[in-house]
């Protein structure tokens, strides 16, 4: 990721902070939309989950110029996400859906240059997350 492009992704989180709520229940709807199998993998209330996923993205969108302070966590995260029953397949699905809230989050603010800097940011943490909890061979799948 450039310095331009975690500036990007910064500034437009802000923007979406203050719908936090709003945003979680279109993320979560839009992947059980796309994914209807990975439902079973979350708790009925989602109200807990919907307000760790947004802190959870907070904390890794501050961390981004710094990416050191966020990885240690990130890697826990993923080895928890094995015993969920995620799957290196499941994390272009969540993606899209992260993608897809954004896009609906910030309206005309999601520019080409806002989802290529999200987009950045998403493959980055992603692709490490998979290499910590599954091994560098399906990273790079």
């Amino acid at each position: 990721m450039t310095p331009s492009q975690i500036t990007l992704v910064q500034e437009s989180f802000a923007k979406v902070a203050p719908i936090s709520d709003q945003a979680a229940v279109l993320f979560y709807d839009r992947l059980f939309e796309v994914a209807p199998p990975v439902r079973a993998m979350f708790p009925e209330d989602l109200t807990e989950q919907r307000k760790k996923l947004m802190g959870t993205l907070a904390v890794v969108v501050g961390g981004l110029s710094n990416l050191d302070t966020v990885l240690p966590a990130a890697s826990a995260l993923a080895k928890r996400h094995v015993n969920y029953g995620a799957k290196p397949e499941h994390y272009p699905v969540v993606g899209a859906a992260l993608l897809w809230t954004l896009e609906k989050g910030l309206g005309e603010a999601w520019t080409p240059e806002v989802a290529e800097a999200w987009t950045a940011a998403y493959g980055t943490l992603s692709g490490y997350m998979i290499s910590e909890a599954y091994g560098n061979a399906q990273a790079a799948e």
